[in-house]
C-alpha cells in the first residue's frame, strides 16, 4: 500500500482553512492577499505526511530563455455556465478553488492545435525562424493520439528541422521539458530549443462530475531555450516522483493494462479520477518543502526572487504556498481565475503573461514549480 493512500480524520478539513477571502486583483494577474512576511530562516517546516520528497537537487546553467508565447481557446466557460448546465451548486466552484471562467477549446480542435500558436508567437518574441529550431519538447498528457506524438504533429506543421518528442509528467510536464531541453542547450548539442507545455483538459474530464471538471481548462505555453551565461539558468533545480501515489490522480482505462472498452466507457473509466482532498494535502506539502529546500540549497531568500510562478491547481494551495514560506503576495503570480487549471500549460501561461507585461528583468531570479499526477513535482530557480 503507498504511504499515501490513507489519512488519519483528524486532517480531513484541513484544506478550507487555507483558503484567502481575497479575490485576485484584476489589474495585473497577482493576488494580494494579506500574509506577513516572516523570517524564513525562523520558519521550520513540519514533518511532511504525505509528500515523499528528495533531497536530491542539480545546477543546470548557461541557457536562458529568449521567449515566451502562449494560447488560450477563444471560447469563454463561466461557472455560471456550468451550474446551469450540469446543476452544480451555485457558488461552489469560486468558494472551493478560487475559479471564475475557464478556457475550451471547440469539438475540432486537438492539443497540437493549441500548440502551434504559442510556439510561433515564442519564436516571434525571440526574433527566430522555425528553421532555427533544432529541437522540440511537448509536456503534455493529453496528446492528439497515442502515436505519433504531439510533438511530432507540432514539428511537421511548423516547419522544423529538428527532433520532437513528448514528455508526460501531467502537471509538472513543462518542468520536465525545460530541463529535458535545457540539457541538450547547456552541452551544446542543440542550439535553440523549442519547449511547450500543453494540455485539452476539457476532453479528459468527465463534464457532469463537480468535484474535478469545473476545475480545469485548456491552454497552451512555450518558450524558447538557447545558450546563456555562466549564471543564467537554472541555478537549482529538483525533479521528483512517487509512483506510489499514481491512483491518487489517473485515468484508469485506455492504456496497456486495461483498454478502452464498451463497458469501460459506460462506466466514466476513460475520464480523470481524482482523490482531490488527499491530493490537495499531497499538494500543499509538495510545495513547502520542494519549494523551501530549493532556495535553501542554493542560498536563497524567498525576498530575493523576484517572481514565483506556481501551477495553477487551486487558489487554497497557492494561499498556503504564500503563507507557510512567507513569501511576498506581490510576488506570487496567479491567473488562476480565468484560466482554471491548465495542467503543462499553467506555468508557462503565467510566464508569457509576466515577460508580456515587463515584469520579468536580465538577472531576476525566478522560482518556477509544478507537481501533479504520477505523482510528479518540479521545482526550480530560473536566473533571467
Amino acid at each position: 500500500m503507498s504511504h499515501i493512500e490513507t489519512l488519519p480524520d483528524a486532517v480531513a478539513s484541513d484544506a478550507q482553512a487555507f483558503r484567502s477571502p481575497v479575490a485576485p486583483s484584476p489589474a495585473d494577474g497577482r493576488r494580494l492577499p494579506e500574509v506577513p512576511i516572516e523570517d524564513f530562516a525562523h520558519r521550520p517546516r513540519k514533518t511532511p505526511k504525505y509528500f515523499r520528497g528528495s533531497r536530491r537537487t542539480q545546477r543546470l546553467t548557461g541557457v536562458r530563455i529568449v521567449g515566451t508565447g502562449s494560447h488560450v481557446p477563444p471560447r469563454v466557460v463561466t461557472n455560471e455556465e456550468l451550474e446551469v448546465q450540469h446543476g452544480f451548486e451555485p457558488g461552489w466552484i469560486e468558494r472551493r478553488t478560487g475559479i471564475l471562467e475557464r478556457r475550451y477549446a471547440p469539438e475540432d480542435q486537438a492539443t497540437s492545435d493549441l500548440c502551434v500558436p504559442a510556439a510561433r508567437d515564442a519564436l516571434h518574441a525571440a526574433g527566430l525562424r522555425a528553421a532555427d529550431v533544432d529541437l522540440l519538447v511537448v509536456g503534455t498528457f493529453t496528446p492528439d493520439q497515442s502515436c505519433p506524438s504531439t510533438a511530432n504533429l507540432v514539428q511537421h506543421r511548423l516547419g522544423l528541422d529538428a527532433p520532437a518528442f513528448d514528455v508526460q509528467a501531467a502537471c509538472s510536464g513543462f518542468m520536465y521539458s525545460l530541463v529535458t531541453a535545457a540539457q541538450y542547450v547547456a552541452t551544446g548539442n542543440a542550439k535553440h530549443a523549442l519547449v511547450i507545455g500543453a494540455d485539452l483538459n476539457s476532453r479528459i474530464v468527465n463534464p457532469t462530475e463537480m468535484t474535478v471538471a469545473p476545475l480545469f481548462g485548456d491552454g497552451a505555453g512555450a518558450v524558447v531555450l538557447s545558450a546563456g551565461g555562466p549564471d543564467q539558468g537554472l541555478v537549482r533545480y529538483q525533479l521528483g516522483s512517487d509512483g506510489g501515489g499514481g491512483p491518487l490522480l489517473e485515468i484508469p482505462h485506455g492504456g496497456t493494462r486495461t483498454p478502452i472498452t464498451a463497458e469501460g466507457v459506460a462506466d466514466g473509466k476513460h475520464y480523470l479520477s481524482m482523490d482531490g482532498r488527499t491530493v490537495f494535502k499531497w499538494a500543499v506539502e509538495a510545495i513547502e518543502h520542494s519549494i523551501g529546500y530549493v532556495l535553501e540549497t542554493e542560498g536563497l531568500h524567498p525576498t530575493e526572487v523576484a517572481g514565483y510562478f506556481l501551477h495553477q491547481a487551486n487558489i487554497r494551495i497557492l494561499d498556503h504556498a504564500t503563507g507557510c514560506l512567507g513569501l511576498d503576495p506581490e510576488r506570487v503570480w496567479n491567473n488562476l481565475s480565468r484560466y482554471g487549471n491548465t495542467s503543462a500549460a499553467s506555468i508557462p501561461l503565467c510566464l508569457d503573461e509576466a515577460v508580456r507585461k515587463g515584469q520579468v528583468e536580465p538577472g531576476d531570479a525566478l522560482l518556477l514549480c509544478g507537481f501533479g499526477a504520477g505523482l510528479t513535482w518540479g521545482t526550480g530557480v530560473l536566473r533571467w
